[in-house]
């Protein structure tokens, strides 16, 4: 997401957002439940780093939502976060706003209050933050990868589902404004475009290494990392696995240490193969067959994947190549043709690997012949609208229906990229059940779809047994 102007935030909320001129008469409704306040939902976001930050301020230019609550763990982003609303709501003409900083996501799951949350943590907090958010019936937004492994994701997609809340995973890629390029390219591969589809070639990007031999520091008085490290094994503090402290906007270094996400096979991987399983049918499903191999970062202060050559075949027949080589998109081949979509020149931050200008000047949207994007048929499938993915989760809770990256498709993507991730580690073909969400007969295989927590506090395992829904 590139830096917007709050006016700009507001500018893009409003535009395509016709919705919005049937809400009022919803929000009357029971739907909206006790705890809205006024014409808006009561927010909370969890997590206020660089992405955590743009969740919060696209949000804050949603008129359906009232951002109520920060919550960090390191004291500084804390309340440079509770800081950026307060101003907000004072640009808008508000004198008294009421915003409150947290230290323990727990206090502010604790508030009758608080309709929704956005979880915005590392990745290896993911799940024990959305499955208590949900087990006290908070609906969630959650950004990808929606777990960091395949049983935690397993166990969120329970909480959810027992507890009735909605969910939006952020995969943006999934809504119209700025990434109409995936949902067309997907919308015609669906619906046979380009033919019988053979192949999907698709592109991650690639993390470098650091340059930096891991070492020691002490831990900031701002910080508190040992309750950072959640269920993560015990370690000492290095600024470059955790996050910049001179920097909200700077990529974090725990995206680039295994410990606490797995590399670019979920960061970019969560994007893309949730767009190839999504154009192809298999939103529900996964692959059948996985051969992966990759180099890991060695002797550095980053640990996570480089080079990487991944060949999955699905139960369609259709084989999903995944090349540290191939431009960071998706190349859809079939029968009758081809079709390209990426996210051109977009990147997060500057240092975001391997998304570049087209020097071709041909654009993030390509097809082998212009035919190919023959108008749509009546009865053929359509995606369903979503100008803006945080409007689409607001509009959700009010319905009470699912928005337009449900947990139940956000869990089989990251499942499919945690699974090429195993095959990565152990260097040999592997065989997966999407539907039992295993690799049968394969116990080292098995044995990586979770790992153990450092203690019962952690545990996700714990966690749902207390609930009743182990």
């Amino acid at each position: 997401m590139k830096k917007l102007t709050r006016r700009s935030f507001v500018q893009k909320s409003l535009l395509g957002g016709a919705g919005l001129l049937l809400l009022p008469g919803l929000l009357r409704s029971r739907a909206l439940g006790a705890t809205g306040s006024g014409s808006r939902l009561n927010i909370a976001q969890i997590g206020c780093g660089r992405m955590g930050t743009a969740d919060m301020e696209n949000l804050l230019a949603q008129p359906l939502a009232r951002v109520v609550a920060v919550c960090d763990l390191d004291s500084r982003r804390a309340g440079l976060a509770r800081e950026t609303v307060i101003k907000f709501y004072q640009q808008q003409g508000e004198t008294n706003v009421d915003v409150k900083a947290y230290h323990d996501y727990r206090e502010v799951l604790a508030r009758k209050d608080i309709d929704a949350v956005v979880v915005t943590t590392p990745d290896h907090w993911h799940a024990l933050v959305a499955v208590q958010a949900a087990l006290a019936g908070k609906h969630l937004f959650v950004q990808k990868p929606i777990t960091y492994d395949i049983v935690e994701s397993i166990a969120l997609r329970t909480a959810v589902r027992a507890k009735g809340v909605i969910l939006q995973t952020g995969s943006q890629q999934r809504s119209e404004k700025p990434y109409f390029a995936f949902r067309q390219a997907s919308e015609l591969v669906r619906n046979g475009r380009v033919g019988r589809l053979r192949v999907i070639r698709v592109g991650v990007g690639i993390d470098k290494l650091s340059g930096r031999k891991p070492a020691p520091m002490p831990v900031p008085a701002t910080f508190d990392y040992e309750r950072w490290l959640g269920p993560v094994v015990q370690q000492p503090y290095m600024e470059g696995r955790v996050h910049p402290q001179d920097s909200i906007t700077g990529r974090p270094g725990w995206i680039t240490t295994e410990d606490f996400g797995l590399g670019m096979i979920t960061n970019w991987g969560a994007h893309h193969i949730d767009i190839a399983q999504w154009a192809m049918g298999q939103e529900l499903g996964g692959p059948v067959t996985i051969d992966a191999k990759a180099g890991f970062m060695q002797d550095d202060v980053w640990t996570v994947h480089r080079d990487y050559h991944i060949e999955m075949k699905y139960p369609n027949g259709v084989q999903v190549i995944l090349d540290d080589k191939f431009e960071n998109g998706l190349h859809f081949e079939g029968d009758a043709g081809w079709i390209f979509c990426a996210r051109g020149s977009e990147k997060v931050t500057a240092s975001d690997p391997n998304v570049a200008a087209d020097p071709s000047g041909r654009g993030p949207f390509r097809v082998s012949d212009a035919k190919l994007l023959a108008p749509l048929e009546p009865g053929e499938t359509r995606w369903l609208p979503s100008p803006n993915h945080y409007l689409n989760w607001l509009e959700g809770i009010v319905a009470r229906r699912d928005p337009i990256a449900p947990v139940d498709q956000a869990v089989k993507s990251v499942q499919t990229c945690c699974a090429a991730w195993i095959g990565m580690k152990l260097g040999r073909p592997l065989q997966w059940d999407p539907a039992a969400e295993s690799f049968p007969g394969d116990a080292p295989a098995n044995a990586m779809r979770g790992r153990p927590a450092r203690s019962r506090e952690y545990d996700i395992n714990v966690v749902m047994k207390n609930a009743g829904l182990a």
